[in-house]
């Protein structure tokens, strides 16, 4: 990334625009921006960092909105800040406009504007910038996106701030953990961690579950055997607990096996006992129906002979039937002829009863002749119907004029009423207005000062805890300190009493023409006793181990009250000394306040409607008296009109009514007449053809009833038959003949003659003699299905309890395996030896990569004495730290980096500063940073380290990069020639760039 052009106005003590131009202080390589002390050179590194990601660094970011205006400013002056950068071969601007409380365009007192953005981006080809979005969120993540950084990280490798870095030199390792957490994102091995764990607990759990499940099926095994399966007390985890259920399963299955055989022996026996009591009752069964059989056939015949009168006039009815269906067309078509003159003959009476009497005795010539005339009249009416629907139709259109106009007379009264109103309602509506936008203004503002005092109480809250919280961590650090203390000096008299009796330890190695391992003696007249306080290695060890972890917990205890109370001085500076219940009360005030505010300003949007449907209706109000003065004056004339045309059609409807009462009344009554006559004309008609076709009918019936041999139509009619009654005497005589046929048949079979010639079948005595069969059959089936249950369920639950057994296995490996990793990415394994977290273990990775690329500038700042190592000797709670030394090639040793002196300090810090920007880029994909910013430190250089570290950061240029220092050493103005100066001013600052 880098920099061209940063615009300021308004923006910390810059009160008027001021303009950077990074492509020419960057042409040198290196440049500097000084000033006197609080002249705002930190400010111009803010401006960048707010322009980029809309806050400023640090501890600055409770500076942002309001607080970054400049005091200097002029009230119409915006506070804005504008940068133009190339990233990712990319030319982009971004604006930011803090919310800024600007003067009312209108009426005194101030009003809140909102904050805004912009991003442009510039196209290569034709030079011409183009928006690409005016989102805050959406410009935040296209930020990141483009550097790969977060503002934390870009404030730590783009901006250089050295106190920082001083700090992380000297810092333990758990802080240092946390800044380098932050700057490489290592969350994701802390996660791993963490699933680590939880799949060793949820490998634990399904271990159990199997276990539980064995334990299950045994018991259900042991139910199923009946008895057969004696089980030991077993529980989860019991050793041997698998074979147990197996060898168990196994006894239980050879036994129900044994009795399954004994029951199908018992099964088959009452199978051929129950077959033969079966045999038996089938044949006294069979013997009983031919027996029945014959005895119903004689009855039937007895039947048979006395319906036999009845069966043969059944007979002679069918037959004339039968003769009678060749006259039923003739009947028909005779039937249907004259229910159709019947109906012409009525239709014609009703028709003729609707005429005159001077028409009622015409015949149909004559109807038809009469209906004609009327018609040829009812045509000569035409015109005068059009006439007539003309007048009526002028008639309603003067009734409407007459409504419209009391409807316009009404709309001037009450549009002159509402009129007259106008300007109080106005006025009034104007007032409700003002007062919602004046609500609104003072709730922006209320919002803006709610979350720095929600902050500053929530910190206050934290700040009394934190205090009570310290008291304690003092109270434990001081015990733990007493505890490791007598630990100590318990084992020192240990130790000690040890030495003093260590003759009496070496003699109980002695043997007799062995040298002494002290004087080289062969023989020991008189060798040391142990006596009875006698203390050996062990217990000196034991003693030495207690000591070691009173000792482990008085550090523990120590860097906790250490963390208490850096949290408490956090806390403390950001609440100050204001009582929290004083915060709380501010806090309550600000937010009533804050609620009024809403709740006034929440009616501005319902009073902007109203007063514009006010406008609205005045403006309606306006154009309805103006439009009903125009219809009045076009009423007026059409009146005219529609009474001169009235006269005329008047004395033209007169000739054409006659008697009627209108030529409508005229028209229908001749069309009534004419509707009339020729309905009577039809129906004469259609009566004359029916009678004729009646007569027909009746000729040809005579003559078909003749030829089917009955006297007269009449008996031919009462001999037919319908349907219903056809098919009822039809089935009669077929179930005789069935009836007959079947009886004769039964009488003729041999087996049935020879049945009936036994003595009666004792049924009863047979059927008892197979339901016992059939109860001995049930019982062995019973006892047989039992036993053969049991053996497949056995079968099933050592099968499933088999497979249980299989299934353990790999979870019991499983469960090994996934809880090596949990203990070893833990750090809490015997294989891990330091006893080191992964997430350590990365950051330990990282610190390694930032020592070595700290310590190629480092050892040119120091002319080859200084190199920085990291270190992962174990700290607190025996794991591993992320230790950081430096070697000193002068003496050849090691030594902490708290030893070094304060200008020593600096150049490391920055070394470390550069070596970390290094890393951090590529982690965050190779984002090219090309200006940095080192803010202060050099005032503790000698002039030839000074000069060892300028060379250090002009080599920067080989990668094409510049760097900008921020510092008011007099000495440095000399040495870099291209300045950014920063000139204070009682009317704000001001910049100057020199020699670029």
């Amino acid at each position: 990334m880098r920099l061209h052009e940063l615009r300021i106005g308004a923006f910390g003590p810059f009160g008027e625009a001021q303009t950077v131009d990074f492509d020419a202080l960057s042409a040198a390589g290196l440049f500097l921006l000084h000033g006197p002390t609080g002249a705002g050179k930190t400010s111009v590194l803010d401006a960048v960092c707010y322009a980029l990601y809309g806050a400023v660094p640090g501890a600055r970011q409770s500076g942002q909105g309001q607080n970054l205006r400049s005091d200097h400013a002029d009230p119409g002056l915006r506070t804005e800040v504008a940068l133009t950068f190339t990233v990712a071969g990319r030319r982009l601007e971004i604006t930011r406009q803090p919310p800024w409380e600007r003067p009312k365009k209108r009426g005194t007192g101030t009003t809140l504007d909102k904050a805004q953005s912009w991003l442009r981006e510039r196209d290569s080809a034709t030079g011409a910038w183009k928006d690409l979005s005016r989102s805050h969120q959406e410009i935040g993540e296209e930020i990141t996106q483009l550097l790969g950084m977060s503002r934390e990280q870009f404030c730590q490798v783009v901006l250089l701030p050295q106190g920082d870095f001083a700090r992380f030199l000297r810092a333990d390792a758990e802080a240092r953990g946390r800044l380098l957490g932050r700057l490489f994102d290592t969350q994701r091995f802390a996660d791993v961690e963490k699933r680590l764990a939880e799949r060793r607990r949820a490998a634990e759990m399904r271990v159990r579950e199997n276990d539980q499940s064995l334990l299950a099926h045994a018991h259900r095994m042991q139910q199923a055997a009946g008895g057969a399966m004696p089980l030991p007390e077993l529980a989860p985890g019991d050793p041997g607990l698998a074979e147990t259920v197996l060898v168990a399963a196994a006894v239980a299955r050879a036994t129900v096996r044994e009795q399954l055989t004994v029951a199908h022996c018992r099964l088959t026996a009452a199978e051929s006992a129950h077959a033969g009591a079966d045999h038996d009752l089938a044949d006294v069964r069979e013997l009983a129906r031919l027996q029945g059989r014959f005895e119903q056939a004689r009855q039937r015949a007895g039947a048979l002979e006395e319906r036999a009168d009845a069966h043969r006039e059944a007979e002679a009815r069918m037959e004339r039937a039968r003769k009678a269906e060749a006259v039923a067309p003739a009947l028909d078509l005779r039937d249907s002829a004259d229910a159709e003159h019947r109906r012409a003959a009525a239709d014609e009476a009703r028709t003729r009863a609707l005429l005159p009497r001077t028409d009622a005795d015409a015949g149909a010539a004559g109807l038809a002749a009469a209906a004609r005339r009327a018609a040829e009249e009812l045509g000569g009416l035409e015109s005068a119907r059009r006439a007539e629907h003309r007048l009526t139709a002028l008639v309603a259109e003067r009734a409407g004029l007459d409504r419209q106009e009391r409807a316009d007379e009404d709309v001037l009264q009450e549009a002159d009423a509402w009129l007259a109103g106008w300007e109080a309602t106005r006025t009034g509506l104007q007032s409700r207005v003002d007062s919602a936008q004046e609500a609104a203004t003072r709730a922006e503002q209320l919002a803006v000062r709610r979350e720095p005092v929600r902050q500053r109480l929530a910190a206050a809250r934290l700040r009394d805890q934190l205090a009570g919280d310290t008291d304690r961590a003092a109270q434990l650090a001081l015990d733990r300190a007493d505890r490791a203390q007598r630990a100590r000096e318990h084992w020192l008299d240990l130790k000690e009493q040890r030495l003093n009796g260590i003759a009496a330890e070496l003699a109980a190695s002695l043997t007799d023409g062995e040298p002494c391992a002290v004087c080289g003696a062969t023989e020991h007249p008189a060798p040391a006793r142990k006596d009875a306080g006698h203390v050996d290695r062990a217990a000196e060890e034991q003693a030495l181990a207690a000591y070691q972890h009173a000792d482990e917990q008085r550090a523990e205890h120590d860097s906790a009250l250490a963390t208490v109370r850096e949290a408490l001085a956090a806390a403390g500076a950001e609440a100050g000394d204001t009582p929290t219940d004083r915060l709380a009360a501010e806090a309550d005030e600000l937010e009533r306040e804050y609620a009024r505010a809403r709740r006034d300003a929440s009616a501005l949007h319902a009073a902007h409607e109203e007063l514009r449907r006010a406008e609205q209706e005045r403006e309606r109000r306006l154009t309805d008296r103006q439009e009903a003065a125009v219809r009045a004056a076009s009423r007026a004339a059409r009146r005219d009109t529609l009474e001169r045309e009235r006269a005329v059609l008047e004395e033209e409807l007169a000739e054409a009514r006659g008697s009627a009462a209108s030529v409508a009344a005229r028209t229908a009554e001749l069309e009534l007449r004419a509707a009339r006559l020729t309905d009577a004309a039809d129906a004469a008609r259609t009566a004359e053809e029916t009678a004729q076709r009646l007569k027909d009918a009746d000729a040809r019936l005579a003559d078909a009833a003749f030829r089917a041999g009955f006297d007269t139509p009449r008996d031919a009619a009462a001999a037919l038959l319908d349907g219903t009654a056809h098919r009822e005497l039809q089935r009669r005589l077929d179930a005789w003949q069935q009836e007959e046929s079947q009886v004769r048949a039964v009488l003729a079979e041999a087996d049935t003659v020879a049945a009936a010639a036994h003595p009666p079948a004792d049924v009863a005595a047979a059927q008892a003699r197979a339901d016992a069969a059939a109860r001995r059959l049930r019982d062995a089936a019973s006892a047989r299905d039992a036993a053969a249950r049991r053996c497949t369920e056995l079968d099933r639950l050592s099968a499933q309890a088999t497979q249980g057994v299989r299934a353990l296995a790999p979870l019991r490996e499983e469960h090994d395996r996934v809880a090596r990793l949990a203990a070893l990415a833990a750090g809490t394994s015997a294989d891990n030896e330091r006893r080191m977290r992964l997430e350590s273990y990365v950051l330990a990775a990282r610190l390694e990569q930032v020592a070595a690329a700290a310590t190629a500038r480092l050892t040119r700042m120091s002319s080859g004495r200084y190199t920085l190592v990291h270190s992962d000797d174990r700290s607190g709670r025996g794991r591993s730290g992320l230790g950081l030394h430096v070697v000193d090639a002068w003496t050849g040793r090691e030594r902490d980096t708290s030893t070094l002196s304060g200008g020593e300090t600096f150049f490391a810090s920055l070394a470390l500063a550069l070596g970390l920007a290094d890393v951090v880029t590529d982690e965050a994909g190779g984002v090219r940073l090309d200006t940095l910013f080192i803010d202060e430190g050099f005032g503790s250089l000698d002039d030839q380290t000074l000069d060892e570290v300028l060379d250090v950061l002009d080599s920067l240029r080989e990668r094409d990069r510049s760097v900008g220092i921020v510092s008011h050493v007099p000495d440095l103005r000399r040495r870099v020639h291209a300045q950014l100066e920063v000139v204070k001013g009682r009317s704000g600052s001001t910049l100057r760039q020199h020699g670029a």
